[in-house]
């Protein structure tokens, strides 16, 4: 995927699309193909951690015990103990399953996360992944390191339709830091294809509310 390309498409976007009275988001849609979804080594599922952040923060959320707790407070958005688990009910759990974008966990609590908060943040593929790097040890986590690498750290998922689509960054953004964001997505979800760029259909970038634009694969 050329460079150039990618950021003549997004010019070509913002220059086309009606002014509206909010930023737009800039998202890369890629229809695939190919793809046996029954078998589960070729569904898509994975995370990437972008070279820039997408151009809207990322709400966080720490579960944790004692051992975590006063840092956690001042890195996090918001942050939990264990010992104040049994004052969520369900409606206050799926409250706070809703207003974050991600869960981290200590290692050590993950069964009473699990058995506290499973059933709602699981459903909303929210879970505190290790792949993301959001389960974490009790002592010597880098937790500002982490809170910073997720706000540029996106999941991509297809395991039931053969189409992804991402918010990618703002048409507030620069064009170049989109672009770095598209290709580099596109180059991770090429590796994470059983038939790598034989498994991709069609690629696309649009704003939230214009036409989408092809680009060459």
């Amino acid at each position: 995927m050329n460079k150039d390309q990618v950021i003549e498409a997004i010019k070509k976007l913002k220059k086309e699309s009606p002014k509206r009275k909010f930023s737009q988001s800039v998202d890369l849609i890629v229809a695939l193909k190919d793809l046996d979804f029954k078998k589960s080594e070729q569904q898509v599922d994975f995370f990437v951690t972008l070279h820039h952040d997408t151009g809207k923060k990322r709400k966080i959320c720490a579960l944790v015990g004692a051992e975590l707790m006063d840092e956690a407070k001042k890195v996090f958005d918001e942050a939990i103990m264990v010992d104040n688990f049994g004052q969520f009910t369900k409606q206050k759990a799926k409250k706070l399953a809703n207003d974050n974008d991600f869960f981290i966990a200590q290692a050590t609590i993950m069964t009473k996360v699990a058995a506290t908060f499973g059933r709602y943040l699981g459903v909303r593929g929210k879970m505190p992944n290790p792949k993301a790097g959001c389960v974490v040890p009790p002592r010597g986590a880098n937790l500002k390191a982490l809170y910073d690498r997720l706000q540029k750290t996106i999941k991509v998922t297809a395991r039931k339709v053969p189409l992804i689509q991402l918010r990618i960054g703002m048409e507030s953004m620069d064009d170049e830091q989109v672009a770095d964001n598209i290709i580099y997505l596109y180059d991770q979800l090429i590796h994470h294809l059983p038939g790598e760029q034989n498994n991709i259909q069609n690629v696309f970038v649009k704003l939230t509310m214009s036409k989408p634009v092809k680009l060459e694969k």
